[in-house]
């Protein structure tokens, strides 16, 4: 990777890194530049926006990161309870992992960013239908009918999004196996 390229991604990365763990209004420029350690000049050459326009990029790449391990998944487990059960464990050990002081790469960003950011907003929006789309295609695999798949997408996604938050408060990732395995026997 070139140097400049390599700048970009890495103040990326750092991005999303520390929005994920702290928030979008609790990160300063300034914490981005040295967990990246590029210099000052290439954040205003590739984000000439600012801080907003790293969001964007943040929420971007995240969304896509979460929807490889999704079509990861999706490929390797054929049926949906066996494709939520890996889904939700490799999240509680990805919680655990962080002494649960992470969550989902985007969701702390978009509550302190949409509608307001229009841009982040967009971006997010893109991610969690990527998601949803991949989701409901397991469902679909196993002869449910598209719009109910996607329902059922949905509630994955939410029901996630919740037990994230209660792993984090009790630090404990049973929260999130427990909601796993509670879809895993809804969808069977």
């Amino acid at each position: 990777m070139a140097n400049a390229a390599k700048h970009k991604h890495n103040l990326v990365r750092s991005a999303v890194r520390l929005f994920r763990r702290q928030g979008y209004s609790a990160t300063g420029v300034q914490q981005i530049l040295e967990l990246s350690a590029a210099p000052k000049g290439s954040l205003y050459h590739y984000f000439p926006d600012g801080k907003e326009a790293i969001g964007e990029a943040a929420v971007e790449l995240a969304g896509a990161m979460v929807a490889d391990t999704l079509e990861q998944l999706a490929a390797k487990h054929g049926s949906p309870s066996a494709f939520l059960a890996a889904y939700f464990k490799q999240y509680a050990d990805w919680m655990e992992e962080s002494d649960f002081q992470s969550g989902c790469p985007i969701a702390t960003t978009l509550l302190e960013t949409a509608p307001l950011s229009e841009p982040i907003t967009a971006a997010g929006v893109a991610a969690v239908d990527s998601w949803i789309e991949i989701i409901a295609s397991v469902f679909k695999r196993s002869g449910i009918e598209t719009r109910m798949a996607r329902q059922r997408a949905e509630l994955v996604i939410a029901s996630l999004e919740g037990s994230l938050i209660l792993s984090r408060i009790r630090r404990s990732k049973t929260p999130i196996l427990n909601v796993g395995r509670a879809l895993s026997k809804l969808v069977d």
